[in-house]
C-alpha cells in the first residue's frame, strides 16, 4: 500500500445498482497509463445487487489500490462528497460507472491542472453508442447532448464560465477546490427516482464566487456510454422537464437565469416575476412553440424538437417555482471551509 502522504491523484466513481457496469468501468480504469502515484474510490450508494462484489474481484488485479467506500444517504451528490472524505489525493477526479477512459485520461488531467495554472479542469465527453443514434438528435452539440452527458467544445482550452461549464463525469480538481467552495449540494444533485442535475453548476457559482478558476482541456478524454434507453423521445422530454425543476431549484437559491446560469447579468431583484418566473420567460417559451411549429412545417425535425424540449424545460421551471412560491428566494446556504483532519 502507497503512504497516504505521497498519493497525488485519486479517482472517485459513485455508482447506484450498475454493478455490471462499474465491472467494464473499473477494468478500463485499470488501463490508464500514469506516472504519478494515485488510487481509485468506488463509493456504493445503497446498491442493492453485486456491487460490493465486483469492487472486491476487480481490486484483486488492480493495478493500485481500489477502495470500497459505502454512503448511506441516496444521491450522487452525497456519494461525491463522501468519496472526496475518503480520498488521499492532492488532485481528486471524479467520473461515473459507465465510462472508459483513454489511457492518458489521468496523466492529461494532472498536466492540465499544472500547465493552465487552475484549480479545476473538464474534458470532452464522447459517445459510445448502444444503438443507432435517432435522426432528430443533433450532431453538433448543444442542449440534445446535456441530455445524455456528451460533451465537446472543440480543439482548444477555453475557460468555464459564461457559455462554458464542464459535466460531472470528467472533472479533476486540486483538493483546496473544496477547501475554498465547498462540497457538492446534497439537495440539488441526482436521487434514484428523479432525474435531478445541477450540482455542478451550483459548485461552479460558488467556486467562481471564491475566485476559482476552471479551464476545459480537450486533451482529457472519456467515453460514456448511452444505452438504447434514453434514445428515445420520451426520456429526452423526461430529462427537460426535471432540467427545468432543476434549474428553479437552483435559481431558489442563487439569482441567475434558469436557462443560461454562466451568462446571467440581470438584476434578479429588479426582475418582475410572474408565478414565481421571470416575465422574460413566457416570452421565450412562446417564441419557442411558434418556432417549433415552423420548423415542424418546413420539415427540421432536429431544430423542432430542441424547442418542444425548451417548453417542457418552461414546464418544470414554472411546476417547481409554484411549488417554491412561499420560500424566500436566494437565502441559499452558506458553505463553510472545509476542515481535512478527520478525513485525511
Amino acid at each position: 500500500m502507497i503512504p497516504q502522504s505521497i498519493l497525488q491523484c485519486s479517482v472517485v466513481i459513485p455508482t447506484y445498482n450498475r454493478a455490471e457496469e462499474l465491472r467494464k468501468t473499473l477494468s478500463s480504469l485499470a488501463g490508464v497509463r500514469v506516472s504519478r502515484l494515485w488510487e481509485a474510490v468506488v463509493v456504493d450508494n445503497n446498491s442493492t445487487d453485486a456491487t460490493p462484489l465486483v469492487v472486491r474481484q476487480s481490486g484483486k488485479d488492480f493495478p493500485v489500490e481500489l477502495r470500497y467506500v459505502f454512503e448511506a444517504t441516496p444521491g450522487r451528490s452525497a456519494a461525491l462528497n463522501a468519496g472526496i472524505k475518503a480520498a488521499h489525493g492532492e488532485v481528486i477526479a471524479t467520473t461515473d460507472d459507465d465510462v472508459r477512459f483513454e489511457p492518458d485520461w489521468l496523466e492529461q488531467a494532472g498536466d492540465a491542472l499544472e500547465r493552465e495554472t487552475c484549480d479545476f479542469v473538464g474534458g470532452k465527453v464522447l459517445p459510445i453508442w448502444e444503438a443507432p443514434k435517432p435522426r432528430w438528435l443533433s450532431e453538433k452539440g448543444g442542449p440534445h447532448w446535456s441530455v445524455i452527458a456528451l460533451l465537446d467544445f472543440g480543439p482548444e482550452p477555453v475557460e468555464f464560465g459564461k457559455r462554458y461549464a464542464p459535466l460531472g463525469v470528467n472533472l479533476a480538481f486540486r483538493r483546496r477546490a473544496f477547501e475554498r467552495a465547498g462540497f457538492w449540494n446534497p439537495g440539488i444533485g441526482r436521487k434514484a427516482g428523479t432525474l435531478l442535475g445541477q450540482e455542478v453548476r451550483e459548485w461552479m457559482l460558488r467556486a467562481r464566487d471564491a475566485g476559482l478558476k476552471g479551464m476545459y482541456v480537450p486533451q482529457m478524454v472519456v467515453h460514456h456510454v448511452i444505452p438504447k434507453a434514453r434514445l428515445t423521445r420520451r426520456y429526452f422530454r423526461r430529462w427537460f422537464y426535471w432540467h427545468g425543476v432543476s434549474r428553479a431549484m437552483l435559481f431558489q437559491q442563487h439569482p441567475v437565469d434558469m436557462r443560461a446560469p454562466e451568462e446571467s447579468n440581470l438584476d434578479f431583484s429588479k426582475v418582475p416575476l410572474l408565478l414565481g418566473v421571470p416575465r422574460y420567460m413566457y416570452r421565450s417559451c412562446l417564441r419557442s412553440a411558434v418556432a417549433m411549429c415552423k420548423q415542424k412545417i418546413s420539415g427540421d425535425p432536429v431544430a423542432s424538437f430542441e424547442q418542444e424540449l425548451w417548453l417542457w424545460f418552461f414546464f418544470g421551471v414554472l411546476s417547481q417555482r409554484w411549488k417554491d412560491r412561499k420560500q424566500p428566494l436566494w437565502a441559499r446556504k452558506q458553505y463553510e471551509p472545509i476542515d481535512w483532519k478527520g478525513f485525511r
